[in-house]
C-alpha cells in the first residue's frame, strides 16, 4: 500500500507528489461522496465526509495544509465518518487511509517517510471498498 521514503529523498519533487496525491484524494473525495450519501443515508448512516485530514502528532489544525508536509509527525489520510454507529474501537474515524507520514527522527538526517503507492495501487478502489465494508457493519 506504501512506500518507504529514506531521509535522502525527502526533497522538491517528493513534496511535489505528495501535494498531487492530497489533491487526487479530494478529488476522490468528493465524488465517492456524492456517490454513496443516498446509500448511507438508507442504512441510519447520516451525514458521510470524505476529505483528507491532516495532522502533526495528532493535531489537526484547519489551516495545515500539504506545503507543511515535511514537519516532523506530519500526517494526511483520506477519511470517512458519517454520524451514527460506526466500529467499536479505539478509532476516531469510520475508515481511513494514510497518504503521507512524516517521521522526522530524534537526530539530523534520521528522518523517513511512508507514502501511498499510487502506481501499485487504486485509491478509489481502496476507498470504495472501505465505503462497503461501513457499508456491510
Amino acid at each position: 500500500m506504501s512506500v518507504c521514503v529514506p531521509e535522502s529523498e525527502i526533497n522538491e519533487e517528493l513534496k511535489r507528489k505528495i501535494v498531487q496525491l492530497e489533491s487526487f484524494g479530494e478529488q476522490l473525495g468528493k465524488v465517492l461522496q456524492k456517490k454513496y450519501e443516498d446509500v448511507f443515508e438508507s442504512q441510519g448512516k447520516q451525514n458521510l465526509r470524505i476529505w483528507v485530514c491532516r495532522d502533526i502528532d495528532g493535531d489537526e489544525k484547519d489551516d495545515l495544509t500539504s506545503e507543511k508536509c515535511f514537519e516532523k509527525e506530519y500526517r494526511s489520510q483520506i477519511v470517512i465518518d458519517f454520524d451514527g454507529p460506526k466500529f467499536e474501537g479505539d478509532e476516531f474515524y469510520a475508515y481511513y487511509i494514510e497518504l503521507w507520514y512524516y517521521y522526522g527522527g530524534f537526530f539530523k538526517g534520521s528522518g523517513s517517510g511512508t507514502l501511498y503507492d499510487l502506481s501499485n495501487n487504486d485509491l478509489e478502489t481502496e476507498i470504495e471498498e472501505g465505503l462497503k465494508i461501513l457499508l456491510n457493519n
